[in-house]
This record gives C-alpha cells, structure tokens and sequence, in this order.
C-alpha cells in the first residue's frame, strides 16, 4: 500500500481502450492510491471501444490540480473526443506546469499534442501517431515506456505491466 495518500485522475470517455483504462485503475487502488474518474462532462457513464462501461466520479470541469498528484490519459479514440474538451486538456496541462504527474498510452498522446505539452520532450505512442507527436514538437522513441521529467508515455496494452511501474514509482 505504496500509496496510500496519493490522488489519482483518470481520465474518461466514450471509445476508451478498456485495458488502457481499467489496468491503471486497478492497479493503483491496489497499490492504495484512491483514484478518481474524471469524465468530459458530456454525460456520467462512458463505454469503451467494445461497450464495457466506466462511470464518472467528477466531470473534467470539477477537476482541480490541487487535488491531484498524477492524471492518467488512458487510450483507444477517447482521446479524439477528449482532446476537444478545453477542461481536460486544461487540467492535463496544468497537471504538467505544476510538475505533477502526466501518464499517456497509445492514442492519450493526442491529449497531449492539444494540451500543448509535448514541445522539447520525449515521448512514444501508439505508431498511428507517431507523426502528430513528432509535429507536436517531441522526440519520437519507439520503447514500452518513456520517462520524461513528470511525464510517462507508453505505446499499446502490453506495455502496460511498464507502464504502471513508473508511474508507481513516480508517486512513490
């Protein structure tokens, strides 16, 4: 129970990737974090890809950097929606100028590239846009997990055993 006073968001909303979203959350409750679903606002409850639904705890309008100590942008083509919700870019964005915690996989770069945080990092994603990080101004590798400062990409759900272990030991 490494974390037992650490808040974390996750971030939701229709066509998540179900493993990219329920692994982290899961992992983290075990690990003692409390975490906290933070939807787009648009409604409560959001399906993943293949219909597995996830419920909102907060809307991303509710959300405040003082309350949290990571965000975590989870993948699928949640990120294409979520990108065009100025309080979840806002927040992940403030997340990052506070020096908290920013945790992306597979497609949850696009969050990243809106939020305007990538510019002179270095990061990797899902290869289906690896173009748009690069354009965004970050340096491209293509590795199961990438630790820049406070902000940890990875790739595709079999990264996640990696990515969940930086994370932890980020917070820890």
């Amino acid at each position: 129970m490494e974390l037992t006073d650490k808040r974390v968001a996750i971030l939701a909303e229709d066509n998540y990737q179900e493993l990219e979203l329920w692994y982290p959350l899961l992992r983290l409750r075990e690990a003692g974090a409390d975490v906290t679903v933070v939807g787009s606002g648009r409604k409560e409850q959001f399906t993943s890809g293949k219909g597995y639904p996830v419920t909102a705890d907060i809307s991303a309008n509710e959300a405040e950097v003082d309350d949290f100590d990571a965000v975590i942008v989870p993948g699928g083509f949640a990120p294409d929606r979520m990108r065009r919700v100025k309080d979840m870019t806002s927040f992940v964005r403030d997340m990052d100028a506070e020096g908290k915690v920013v945790a992306a996989i597979c497609h949850a770069g696009w969050v990243l590239v809106s939020a305007g945080i990538l510019p002179g990092r270095t990061a990797t994603c899902v290869s289906a846009i690896v173009d748009d990080v690069k354009n965004a101004g970050a340096t491209y590798v293509d590795e199961e997990v990438v630790v820049d400062r406070n902000l940890i990409t990875s790739r595709t759900p079999p990264d996640l055993p990696a990515f969940c272990r930086e994370i932890i030991r980020a917070l820890t």
